[in-house]
């Protein structure tokens, strides 16, 4: 008989409709109001989302760690919660924020041409791209190390 245990807790975040082309362009054209949707709109988001990161990191004085290529993460967090007793002021507390570049599905614009008429239209692809992903390692006084991812 083998023993099975969970030593953290993982949090999923997505949203369903943005995994799919439509649903991107259905975002930016009904829920943003955008008349034309181009992958362009996604820049502003993103950065956003980078510079609050970082100003998470800031405020809180926690590290930013570049995870290096072929570094397992896993044992980066580890010896932060090695540094951790599990007692702290706070119930819940970020010991570390981790960021590493690596390959990700994303959404492009790109130029189509009509074969009928020769105009040239913006079309919604996948794609994949080199991306920064932000991850955030904690610790919960009840369920203990987490992130979510």
């Amino acid at each position: 008989m083998g023993l099975e245990y969970v030593d953290r807790s993982y949090l999923n975040l997505f949203q369903l409709k943005l995994q799919h082309e439509l649903g991107v362009v259905g975002f930016f054209k009904h829920h943003r109001g955008f008349p034309i949707v181009s992958s362009a709109l996604m820049d502003p988001i993103t950065k956003k989302v980078v510079a609050d990161s970082h100003r998470f990191v800031t405020d809180r004085g926690v590290d930013l760690v570049d995870f290096k290529r072929g570094e397992r993460k896993d044992d980066i967090a580890a010896s932060y919660r090695a540094g951790h007793d599990g007692v702290s002021d706070a119930v819940l507390a970020v010991l570390f924020v981790g960021r590493a570049q690596e390959k990700y599905r994303v959404f492009r614009t790109e130029k189509r041409r009509n074969p009928d008429t020769g105009s040239t239209y913006p079309r919604m692809v996948r794609s994949t791209a080199m991306v920064n992903h932000f991850y955030f390692y904690g610790f919960d006084a009840d369920i203990g190390p987490f992130f979510p991812y």
